[in-house]
């Protein structure tokens, strides 16, 4: 992709060479060499067919990612606008994929409608929840998720539930596929106990989590029978810092932008984490934030 005649003709809005870190939680990262906001879903499949061999990356909330500091060739997908809408149902909620998690607790809980509340302590959009089965205290998408809409070059389909192949942190899409709608199964529940559970969450990530700094959420999956945290915390890496890249204090398993980091020292203090949980206790750290793009020119890592 040399030029901007290389992309097919869209409705939506279409920039080279646009910067990404303003739109992720982490505030780091290279460009985009296209960012491309599709008008509509017509519109993104159209961008879809006419991709080629391209590069494809699909960019949500960015809540969970470093975009390493070389940026992102070929083209950035980033829904907006008509992929936002919500409507709610009598037994449940469907959501566009640009739809902040979070929203999608909120409308339920006005409508009286429980059992997606822990859908408020995911700090992410519907999109990205589905196409990595997001999920927190106790619950993820798998549980309630009744369909999604995917777009491919073909066109729209609607896929069951079952068709996503779901395990922790993980689903299957159909290949080339971007999430645009999902539908979730809730049930009638009392406004006040459904408001108060969704108060519970906001205080337990409020008081337990770094939730107003620059971060990326957990940064590395649980493994069987252990707690990240408490391996990270087990080896002494509790506060620990690279530049301006820290562990930090309040949540061991959260790394943070204290001011100027660059993705480099973030993924490289992830990095001396893992090899000194694995030298303290024999277990592997695998990442849960998602690692992207080409590192800056020059670098070694």
């Amino acid at each position: 992709m040399k030029n901007a005649h290389a992309l097919p003709v869209l409705r939506g809005r279409v920039q080279a060479g646009a910067a990404l870190a303003p739109f992720t939680w982490f505030r780091v990262g290279g460009p985009a060499e296209w960012l491309v906001r599709p008008a509509d879903a017509d519109d993104l499949v159209a961008l879809l067919a006419g991709l080629g061999d391209a590069p494809l990356t699909v960019l949500g909330a960015a809540s969970n990612l470093i975009i390493r500091d070389g940026g992102l060739a070929g083209v950035v997908l980033r829904l907006g606008g008509g992929f936002g809408k919500v409507s709610v149902e009598a037994d449940g909620v469907v959501a566009g994929a640009a739809c902040l998690d979070a929203i999608v607790a909120e409308h339920a809980a006005a409508a009286g409608l429980a059992g997606l509340e822990f859908l408020s302590g995911i700090p992410g959009s519907i999109g990205g929840a589905v196409a990595m089965n997001a999920g927190a205290y106790g619950r993820e998408v798998t549980d309630c998720l009744d369909w999604a809409e995917v777009a491919t070059a073909r066109g729209i389909q609607r896929l069951p539930a079952s068709a996503f192949g779901f395990r922790y942190r993980h689903a299957t899409l159909p290949p080339g596929g971007v999430v645009i709608r999902a539908r979730f199964h809730a049930r009638p529940g009392e406004a006040a106990q459904i408001g108060a559970a969704m108060a519970e969450i906001r205080a337990a990530r409020e008081a337990t989590q770094p939730v107003r700094a620059r971060t990326g959420g957990s940064t590395f999956k649980n493994p069987p029978d252990h707690k990240a945290w408490q391996l990270i915390d087990a080896a002494g890496c509790r506060g620990l810092r690279l530049g301006n890249a820290q562990v930090s204090e309040k949540h061991c398993n959260f790394l943070l932008n204290t001011g100027g980091a660059t993705a480099a020292e973030l993924e490289a203090l992830g990095e001396q984490v893992r090899a000194r949980v694995l030298a303290h206790s024999g277990v592997t750290l695998e990442w849960e934030i998602k690692r992207i793009g080409a590192p800056a020119t020059g670098a070694t890592a």
